[in-house]
């Protein structure tokens, strides 16, 4: 699709948003692409959702990303939510119509799955069990693309057991939920096991997950970026697995974004990688 004499917009929606490293990422695919156009981030209050997705479309904008806390809100916002975010139950990323509608769905899952094919290409999801650290909307959406995936089983473990309980009750595939207390003695056996929570971010506490019972063979992935290695990824490294962190889960959910908006795909190169890791790391 081409775009003459046309200034293409889009942008995150967020509160606080300031330290979203999207804008980096689509203004380099702007430039990759050689289209003229920009990504902005857009600092919305909670509870103004509303006026600013209907503002996109006077204001010339191709759609925007959401980010907390504004995933679950957009579901009664936008004037069509698709399966994929009906079934995850919140909105990653909205598609501003010619006619001014909105259409929201939800491109996480794919982001995850695209960064663990492409970090780790022998990786498959039905290669056994995988373990999922939290009940959060990120856990929705791995579980999603697990499920996507054939995961035959997957052990879903948060501290409010009723929770997970309630994600496998609507879910209805091979999701056990399981308590905090078994969170060590779930991974075995497991063939990929992934952190969900903040738990590791800059600022927040470790996760408190013990790994004598993770497989050798098993990937072990955080939907965290910063810090690049979290404690988790540092623990399992050690001991011999592989591990993917989340940097590559924010890159890869922006291509279908881009598909959707623009009707171009753009691509995750590892100069992307590298510049993104750059600003993460401040090198």
């Amino acid at each position: 699709m081409s775009h003459p004499e046309k200034f293409l917009l889009a942008g995150v929606m967020g509160w606080p948003v300031m330290h979203s490293r999207s804008p980096q990422m689509h203004n380099y695919w702007f430039e990759q692409q050689g289209l003229t156009g920009t990504y902005v981030p857009l600092a919305i209050e909670p509870g103004t959702l509303g006026p600013a997705l209907r503002a996109l479309h006077p204001l010339g904008f191709a759609g925007c990303n959401l980010t907390i806390p504004h995933k679950q809100d957009a579901m009664a916002i936008v004037d069509e939510v698709d399966e994929v975010a009906r079934r995850i139950g919140a909105i990653s990323c909205v598609v501003v119509r010619p006619d001014g509608s909105l259409f929201g769905t939800n491109n996480d899952w794919l982001g995850f799955i695209g960064n663990l094919k492409q970090q780790q290409p022998d990786w498959r999801a039905d290669k056994g069990p995988a373990a999922v650290i939290g009940a959060g909307g990120g856990a929705r959406a791995i579980c999603y693309g697990l499920m996507r995936e054939g995961a035959p089983e997957i052990r879903l473990i948060n501290r409010t057991v009723e929770r997970a309980e309630a994600i496998a009750d609507e879910f209805r595939g091979p999701i056990r939920a399981l308590s905090w207390d078994e969170r060590h003695d779930a991974l075995d056996g497991t063939a990929t096991v992934v952190n969900t929570t903040s738990l590791g971010m800059e600022g927040q506490p470790d996760l408190d997950l013990r790994l004598d019972r993770l497989p050798k063979a098993a990937l072990a992935t955080d939907i965290i970026y910063t810090p690049l290695e979290t404690p988790f990824l540092a623990a399992a490294r050690e001991r011999g697995n592989s591990t993917v962190n989340g940097l590559g889960m924010l890159l890869h959910q922006g291509i279908p974004a881009w598909k959707m908006w623009f009707g171009i795909e753009p691509t995750v190169t590892d100069e992307l990688r590298e510049l993104m890791e750059r600003s993460i790391t401040g090198n």
